[in-house]
């Protein structure tokens, strides 16, 4: 300011000649200035600054933190104009912002909104892939109103860089997966509870949602119908109170409310209660934050708000809250046990991974089985190729008899016994298992249950995801080798289904007939009676596999045609042992019959046990896996 002062002053003390130039000048610069100033500040000059600063999330901000474009109105805002598209990455030559431009902020959420309406998610770097999923359902369904809150700074920045909307949550979360039940997990509860009570004051519709699930149809046309609505929220009820796409008849639904998808409106109503959410988990640590939901809104549930809507008062008698149906904004029970939402023929708009057994790699593999787990392109074409096998079950143990614990072991008992062949086959042959479909009598859950839920639509036999008998988790962990011998990867049973399976896989075939050895065209050679197809004897060595099959190193998929008597067993006994070690920690627990406790160990070598009989643990020293 000085130098302003120094230039009037020496104006002022000259000719008048020279006083006019001096004006002149002076209201030049004055204009100059603040045309320059205007124009990087205003909401159009995203499109003309540099490279790098385009890419921020936030406008410049002023010195005390409030965006100088933040009495803009959002209607004002072209956001055509403003925003790239999610995908198109900064280039690489271009600098990361600071750290700082990442926070959450009003003006970020409405230019990220779209008729008012902002869709979150948040996590740590642990769930990238998911993440990048929840991301990609959306935007392939022309969603792009979105926003994902990075809970550590490694997910913020590699978020960035692919183009995705990201905010700094300044959670400064551990990288590792978080264990369902942890005080990490809890964390994260609150977490969504103090970012709800962020974002609603911005005057912003929300729609929050947890990052293992995914949209499977825009879900924005179906929230605008109840626009009466303080809140929409999904539930884990498993038995249908609707069989059309009305929202869930709530004097029907006797499960929890989930807070792993719900939409929120800015009214005074909703802005209450989470900030009662709030305090009161603050207030307590060992309060979950799906219960603390939960207590608050059912301190008054009902009346109906009106006769047509599905809304009704709860939490204080002023909220207008409705619950979204089950049958198309599924949980993992009614998606991927009851199919739900096949049989009422409706179109799911959502699937949540709960219900599911194995953590975070069993929600990827529930989401791949599917087929709406996104994954990258070397997923689909691994090294040393796939083996696959036709499973053969005969009708008698789908459909013979009740369904009962007899009934549904041998079933089970009979698909694993193939399943450890072909485990033991891949492991030989270096090869990723493709999994066979796999067929429950019994639905697995919690608590003792008669084998399905009452009220349930679960039909019997139903085709069951891998984590009701498998330990999916353990299946992909990484076992010490020279313990457990050597890694056996595995691929969902709809792998060669997917639509990302490439063309080189698909037209790299080898079939396996399984024959007796001594006819015809049976023998242990890698000639093959037609092309693509090679008749193998059954009971086969490791050696003679080994032998075999290193002709076939290039094919993609090796497929069997049963696994039936297809594996002899293993020549080196070191490795034997090491594979038995591995597989027998693959398979985990039936659950439950009325018994304390009433879980019931899946045992991999069952059949070298005379008189196996599904059966709990009668006394506590018997109650530990089968090894």
């Amino acid at each position: 300011m000085g130098g302003w002062k120094n230039a009037i002053q020496e104006a002022v003390g000259s000719r008048p000649l020279f006083l006019t130039i001096y004006a002149t000048v002076l209201v030049g610069i004055l204009v100059s200035s603040f045309y320059v100033f205007s124009a990087i500040y205003s909401p159009v000059a995203s499109t003309t600054r540099s490279v790098s600063s385009s890419w921020l999330p936030t406008p410049p901000l002023s010195q005390n933190g409030v965006s100088r474009s933040s009495n803009i109105s959002q209607s004002s805002q072209p956001r055509s104009n403003k925003l790239r598209p999610i995908w198109e990455a900064p280039p690489r030559t271009s600098k990361m912002p600071r750290l700082k431009s990442f926070r959450l902020t009003k003006e970020l959420v409405r230019q990220r909104a779209k008729d008012n309406v902002i869709i979150v998610t948040f996590g740590n770097f642990a769930f990238m892939d998911i993440i990048l999923t929840w991301v990609k359902h959306l935007t392939d369904l022309g969603v792009s109103n979105l926003l994902v809150g990075a809970m550590d700074t490694k997910l913020l920045k590699a978020l960035y860089w692919k183009g995705i909307p990201v905010f700094d949550m300044g959670s400064r979360m551990s990288t590792d997966d978080v264990g369902w039940g942890t005080p990490t997990f809890h964390k994260m509860g609150r977490e969504k509870v103090l970012l709800i009570n962020a974002i609603l004051p911005f005057g912003v519709e929300l729609l929050m949602c947890d990052t293992d699930m995914v949209w499977l149809k825009d879900p924005l046309p179906y929230l605008a119908r109840y626009p009466d609505a303080d809140v929409l929220t999904s539930s884990d009820q498993v038995a249908p109170t609707v069989i059309d796409d009305r929202l869930a008849d709530w004097k029907l639904v006797g499960a929890a409310y989930n807070v792993g998808i719900f939409h929120w409106r800015p009214t005074q109503p909703a802005i209450k209660l989470a900030k009662e959410w709030k305090d009161l988990l603050l207030a307590d640590d060992n309060i979950w934050d799906q219960n603390g939901f939960n207590d608050l809104v059912h301190k008054q549930i009902g009346p109906a708000v009106d006769d047509e809507s599905g809304l009704f008062y709860a939490y204080d008698g002023n909220l207008k809250l409705g619950i979204l149906p089950e049958s198309i904004f599924c949980n993992g029970h009614t998606y991927f046990v009851q199919a739900m939402y096949q049989q009422l023929r409706l179109e799911p708009y959502a699937v949540h991974t709960t219900f599911q057994y194995a953590g975070t790699e069993g929600k990827r593999h529930r989401l791949r089985e599917a087929m709406v787990f996104y994954d990258p392109p070397e997923y689909y074409d691994a090294p040393g190729g796939f083996l696959s096998f036709k499973p053969s079950i005969p009708k008698r143990l789908l459909f013979d008899g009740k369904h009962n614990l007899g009934s549904h072991f041998s079933l089970i008992n009979y698909q694993m016994k193939q399943i450890r062949s072909a485990l033991a086959i891949a492991s030989v042959l270096n090869r990723t298992l493709v999994m066979p479909p796999l067929w429950c009598r019994l639905d697995r859950l919690w608590f003792p249950h008669p084998g399905v839920l009452v009220g349930t639509m679960t039909r019997q036999p139903f085709l069951c995801p891998l984590d009701h008998v498998f330990e999916v988790n353990n299946m992909l962990k990484d076992f010490p080798v020279e313990e457990f011998g050597p890694a056996i990867d595995i691929r969902e049973y709809s792998f060669f289904n997917n639509p990302s399976l490439p063309q080189q896989v698909k037209e790299s075939w080898l079939d396996v007939q399984l024959c007796k050895e001594g006819s015809k065209d049976c023998h242990a050679s890698s000639n093959t009676s037609q092309p693509g197809l090679l008749r193998f004897p059954k009971h086969s060595s490791e050696e003679m596999l080994k032998t075999v099959f290193s002709s076939f190193k290039d094919v993609k998929v090796i497929q069997f045609s049963s696994m039936q008597d297809a594996f002899l067993g293993f020549t080196d006994k070191t490795r034997e042992e090491k594979f038995r070690k591995r597989v027998k920690q693959y398979v985990g627990i039936w659950c439950c019959v009325d018994h304390i406790p009433g879980h019931i160990y899946y045992d991999m070598y069952w059949d070298e046990k005379p008189g196996w009989k599904p059966a709990p643990p009668q006394t506590p020293e018997d109650d530990h896996p089968p090894w």
